[in-house]
Parts: C-alpha cells; structure tokens; sequence
C-alpha cells in the first residue's frame, strides 16, 4: 500500500468517527512518536549517584525483586 494511500484510509477512518474519538485517537498517535533525549546528554550526570549507593541498590533488587510474597497479594 502507497504512504498517500495509508493517509487517505486513515482520513476516511477517522471522519468517521466522533471528536471525542479523534481526541483519543490523536493522543494515542502522540504517544507512538519516539520520546527521549541522546544517550551522549546523559553523560553529564556520570558520578552523580555513589558507587556505594549503585552495590547497595542493586543488592537490594536482586534480593528483594526477584522474590514473591503471594500472602501480600
């Protein structure tokens, strides 16, 4: 199917349908649209956590998060 096609079907479809439905529609459509920053931005806040408090958490998933408790569900 041609792209000029796919947007004419989309089109047709949504005519169709109600404003609330193509508020909806038009949310979901933002949500599929690639959110997020470079990785390369991310470097900046290399350090910021202790090397201590990283052992610690990933002590803690490791211990705790590959359990579980059925009587707490």
């Amino acid at each position: 199917m041609a792209n000029s096609s796919i947007k004419e079907d989309l089109i047709a479809q949504i005519d169709g349908l109600s404003l609330e439905l193509q508020r909806r529609l038009l949310n979901f459509a933002k949500s599929l649209t690639l959110k997020g920053v470079a990785g390369e931005s991310l470097l900046q806040f290399e350090g910021a956590i202790a090397v201590e408090d990283l052992r610690q958490m990933s002590k803690a998933i490791e211990e705790d998060c590959e359990r579980a408790d059925i009587s707490k569900w």
